[in-house]
């Protein structure tokens, strides 16, 4: 049985696959990446040719769609897709 985890993101849930598929347009949007190079294991900066201003765009928009914020201390630590998904799944 596939049991999917569920977060509330402000009285809606959402399941965890979702946070990804929703980082991973994001990133394709505003890096104009092809979809296929987004995964897990990607470095935003090296795979994805995310500058730091890049990183500051994508920061506010991850801050928009999932409601949260994003310290500066703890954007250092995002250099992987995962790291995101799996920071944005702590926090919501």
């Amino acid at each position: 049985m596939n049991k999917c985890k569920l977060k509330d993101l402000g009285g809606v849930f959402m399941e965890s696959g979702n946070i990804f598929e929703k980082v991973s347009k994001i990133l394709v949007d505003q890096l104009g990446v092809d979809k296929s190079k987004v995964v897990l294991d990607s470095s935003i900066m090296d795979d994805l040719g995310a500058d730091s201003l890049d990183v500051v765009d994508i920061v506010r928009t991850l801050e928009e769609e999932f409601n949260l914020q994003f310290p500066d201390g703890d954007i250092e630590g995002l250099g992987t897709v995962r790291d995101i998904v799996n920071y944005i799944e702590s926090k919501i």
